[in-house]
């Protein structure tokens, strides 16, 4: 497999590590600098849901061997807009002048 990296998209299964009877998908955020066994990770990220939107923040401990990388998901058709609905009409607001 090649280097893990901030945004990489992960299945983590039983391979992974027992803890994970069901499977589930992970964003990753970093590999974490903490003294492990040999093949063994910590890495931190998002457990993500099927739409790829993050469900909870956590810290997992896996064998870098059982890790399995998904493509990327794929982009929405259009811009999501996370800010303030604009405004629509030019008028002023009701009974102000």
């Amino acid at each position: 497999m090649s280097p893990l990296r901030a945004g990489d998209l992960l299945h983590i299964t039983r391979a992974a590590s027992v803890q994970f009877v069901t499977p589930i998908a992970f964003r990753l955020i970093r590999v974490l600098d903490l003294p492990t066994f040999d093949g063994w990770l910590w890495l931190d990220g998002y457990q993500v849901d099927k739409k790829g939107d993050a469900v909870a923040r956590r810290e997992i401990f896996v064998q870098r061997a059982g890790l399995r990388k998904l493509p990327p998901s794929i982009p929405a058709p259009w811009p999501v807009s996370r800010g303030r609905p604009s405004r629509t009409g030019g008028g002023t607001a009701a009974g102000l002048s």
